[in-house]
């Protein structure tokens, strides 16, 4: 069997920000209205600090405005509380993303359920989750929606397809999991306590590492033909997934870095610019 395809997430992402800074120019070509990411970090945390000045950056190559809220490493949950419930009353914000982690103190379901659904872009809040689970118009957790994109750019439809999704996070294991089945694909959740991990996923026509634990899934884990999509991201851009033995059973697979990474800041933006349609009635 020929190595598998690569699933390119760059070049996905970059025609993505490309249409999304065309509906931004429009929107405020038509209303005077330019669309605003709010970013809200608690505390200095390096990797943390990195990812949001990127995601900035990137707005504005977009045409959205950025403002960014830094925080203490001390703020409380209360007072984290405050600052996004200001944000979600304010006019000229139209989405609002809260960087995690956010430290041990801080109740983090408590701090996302105080952003508002209509600017939760990065769809952490239960009536994001809840949209996704029943197909209902809303806001996708930023990776798993970027996944479902790169799935449909590489003609992968779910429908009858057999899914294991490693992993269950509230962001990105459990909702991907949702938008698969709601594709009509059979999913099976696997986690740390899922007995023979390896005989599950060889059962799946398309598998979503989605773990945090480098190299778990290995190349004789996968059955011949299987989509794989690795949504981890461990030091040494190591991800989820054994790429090199993997490569030689898959027919498609997303590189660590390049693959899904950059679909979930692209959706992020695409998802903004639409917040900001909608909020201004366009």
């Amino acid at each position: 069997m020929s190595q598998a395809r690569l699933m390119d997430g760059t070049g996905l992402a970059r025609r993505i920000v490309e249409e999304t800074a065309k509906r931004a120019a429009h929107l405020t070509e038509r209303t005077g209205v330019a669309p605003c990411l709010a970013t809200v970090l608690v505390g200095e945390d390096p990797a943390s600090v990195t990812y949001v000045r990127m995601k900035q950056n990137r707005s504005r190559k977009a045409g959205i405005e950025s403002r960014h809220v830094a925080l203490p490493a001390a703020t409380t949950t209360a007072e984290l509380i405050g600052t996004l419930t200001a944000l979600s009353a304010d006019p000229t914000v139209h989405g609002i993303l809260l960087q995690h982690p956010m430290g041990h103190h801080i109740d983090e379901r408590a701090a996302f359920e105080a952003i508002a659904p209509e600017k939760d872009v990065d769809g952490v809040t239960l009536a994001s989750f809840s949209a996704m689970s029943f197909g209902l118009p809303g806001f996708a957790s930023c990776t798993p929606g970027g996944i479902m994109r790169l799935l449909d750019e590489y003609d992968v439809d779910p429908a009858g397809k057999r899914a294991v999704v490693v992993g269950r996070s509230a962001i990105l294991g459990k909702p991907v999991g949702m938008l698969l089945l709601g594709r009509d694909a059979t999913v099976t959740y696997c986690h740390s306590r899922t007995a023979d991990l390896s005989g599950v996923v060889r059962e799946a026509d398309i598998v979503v590492a989605a773990v945090g634990r480098p190299r778990l899934i290995r190349g004789e884990d996968i059955k011949p033909g299987a989509v794989v999509v690795d949504a981890g991201y461990n030091p040494g851009n190591i991800g989820d997934v054994d790429f090199d033995s993997a490569r030689e059973r898959a027919s498609l697979i997303t590189p660590v870095p390049g693959g899904v990474g950059p679909m979930t800041i692209a959706t992020l933006l695409a998802q903004t610019v639409e917040a900001a349609t909608r909020q201004t009635g366009v």
